[in-house]
């Protein structure tokens, strides 16, 4: 006899593998999507380079990105986990929350600088304090 749980953890596989999907193509289309603002930037001599906003959206999308992945992990985990499922996923979170901290932290820095550097030319180009 089928457990009750063997179609709830099917649905919760397929679902986790759809968010793993999404978290992959989040990363594919922020990688394309960064080497052609960054070859466009190198074509036109683009000053500063790279452009400021380039790592700063990459950086978004990875974060995306890695929220998605630890969805997909939480998901698989989600119905009758063993120990063995909840270590893999505890050790997966803490390595993930910290790639995504230090990322935020990053992200912040560089849109602080940013927006200095927008300030910068702003007062350059009109003149004023």
């Amino acid at each position: 006899m089928e457990h009750l749980s063997d179609p709830l953890r099917a649905v919760a596989q397929a679902v986790a593998t759809v968010v793993e999907g999404i978290g992959v193509l989040v990363v594919a289309v922020a990688v394309g999507l960064a080497l052609l603002r960054y070859t466009v930037a190198l074509v036109k001599r683009d000053v500063p380079f790279p452009p400021d906003g380039l790592r700063l959206n990459f950086g978004r999308s990875l974060t995306l990105a890695l929220e998605f992945l630890l969805a997909a992990d939480i998901l698989r985990t989600a119905v009758e986990p063993t120990w063995d499922e909840i270590a893999r996923l505890a050790a997966i979170a803490a390595i993930r929350t910290a790639l995504n901290f230090f990322l935020q932290h990053e992200l912040a820095a560089d849109t602080r600088q940013a927006a200095r550097n927008v300030k910068g030319r702003d007062q350059m180009a009109g003149g004023a304090p």
